[in-house]
């Protein structure tokens, strides 16, 4: 007979909820992913006097994607709130 581990835990987890964890944590993600390509590319341009400009730019707009993370994490929780119990809007923070 297996004996369960006393750290085991069992949530349960509606199929909506699970959902707009899916696609908030791919939106979050891909900004991340395209925030780090901008700074990227950016450090590189730094390089040549004459891709400054861009480079400048790619900065500018990897910060803008940077600054998004922390809206899409509230807009997140506002939206389990409105689905589900609002305590677990909290749990899982990515």
């Amino acid at each position: 007979m297996a004996r369960e581990h006393p750290w085991n835990v069992t949530l349960t987890i509606g199929h909506e909820e699970l959902r707009i964890r899916g696609v908030y944590e791919t939106i979050s993600i891909t900004n991340d992913f395209l925030a780090g390509v901008l700074f990227l590319v950016g450090s590189i341009l730094f390089f040549k006097e004459s891709t400054v400009y861009a480079a400048t730019w790619l900065f500018t707009i990897g910060s803008v994607l940077f600054v998004a993370r922390p809206s899409i994490r509230l807009v997140r929780r506002f939206h389990l709130g409105r689905v589900g119990d609002a305590a677990s809007a909290t749990a899982r923070d990515f």
